[in-house]
């Protein structure tokens, strides 16, 4: 039997985030047999996926931190791919700095480079316009463009053709089960609680200050109101202050960071979402998933809405926001799965395109 060819996926890190959970969804489904993932990645120390990946068959490899000015970061990168001639794919998700790891496989032959959007914007920070100049590269180093979502391409690559890839998800692990929502309501001691929940990390473009707001609101109007809120991040302390702050600590539970996503999904009654700006939400399309009524803002990309069960709501009135919330929180949960493999994005039909590509790419 002949050796399956190995695709290097190139990320930040593989911890839980939207764009790792979703390339682990496809690296789950992928025929491994013929394609198998190994990971470059530019952080140091075990990850929230890195077991699962090595036990997979994957590899994993570390190079710096990216930093396009810095000559050893560069070098880096041109000793890995000296080293590694074996890799005849490359696919890069660091958004706008893939165009330096495209450029480094370019440089050593490698025939197939794939730039991947996974958002429609990026923070306005410190970074933020060496990041707009940095992106521009991208098309001219690629040999293919992918996008979550077409405002995701269409922000990245400024007018160059590319694919949407769907942020897709293992459809039936997110099948609405009252069981398991009674189970988990009981463990987490919210049987009579109307629960609303996020799935996101604690960074700036989440808006996690507002979701704080608009609890506030909905806890006033309705005393058995909680929120759940899932994930970690840099952010995550100024947000627990504030909770005490406003007196909602008994109200708001920090689950951390979880393996059992698709269970907590089931305890809760509405999925808020009021982000400033989204490429295509793994989260959402995961609540959507798990037959969640879902509120979120207008500034999530339309194309990760494929239910009746989604209201997009401008930014800026809390009290508003919490009226819908409260009123979607109180609507009957349904099964959703096959309008979510219907919308195309199940990780078990999308991974079959995918496996072709690679194969047949070169």
């Amino acid at each position: 039997m002949s050796e399956p060819k190995r695709v290097l996926q190139v990320v930040t890190h593989m911890n839980r985030g939207g764009l790792e959970t979703m390339l682990m969804n496809y690296y789950r489904q992928i025929d491994r047999s013929r394609i198998q993932f190994d990971f470059l990645t530019h952080r140091e120390g075990e990850k929230d996926y890195d077991a699962e990946i090595r036990a997979l068959g994957g590899r994993i490899y570390h190079v710096p931190p990216v930093n396009p000015f810095s000559a050893g970061y560069l070098r880096s990168l041109d000793e890995f791919f000296a080293a590694h001639p074996e890799y005849r794919v490359v696919h890069s998700h660091l958004d706008c700095m893939s165009a330096y790891v495209l450029r480094a496989a370019r440089k050593h032959g490698v025939p197939v480079r794939i730039g991947h959007s996974h958002s429609s914007s990026q923070d306005k920070d410190a970074k933020y316009l060496i990041k707009l100049l940095c992106k521009r590269g991208i098309p001219a180093q690629a040999t293919q463009l992918f996008a979550c979502a077409e405002e995701a391409g269409n922000w990245m690559f400024g007018g160059a053709d590319f694919r949407v890839l769907p942020n897709a998800i293992d459809a039936v692990a997110y099948r609405f089960d009252e069981a398991v929502r009674r189970e988990v309501r009981l463990e987490l001691g919210l049987e009579d609680a109307l629960v609303l929940g996020h799935v996101g990390r604690f960074s700036e473009p989440k808006n996690h200050p507002f979701m704080i707001d608009l609890f506030a609101e909905a806890a006033k109007n309705e005393p058995r109101a909680r929120l759940l809120l899932v994930g970690d991040g840099e952010g995550r302390a100024a947000i627990e202050k504030k909770v005490r702050q406003l007196g909602l600590a008994d109200k708001v539970l920090f689950l951390g960071v979880r393996g059992d996503v698709n269970r907590l999904l089931q305890a809760m009654d509405v999925f808020v979402f009021p982000s400033l700006y989204e490429g295509l939400p793994v989260s959402l399309v995961e609540a959507q998933a798990a037959g969640l009524p879902c509120v979120i803002s207008d500034k999530v990309s339309p194309e990760s809405i494929m239910t009746d069960l989604v209201q997009q709501l401008p930014l800026g009135d809390a009290e508003m926001w919490a009226e819908r919330v409260l009123c979607a929180a109180r609507r009957e949960r349904r099964d959703t799965y096959d309008t979510i493999c219907a919308a195309g994005f199940d990780a078990a039909e999308n991974a079959k395109w995918l496996e072709e590509f690679y194969l047949g790419a070169e």
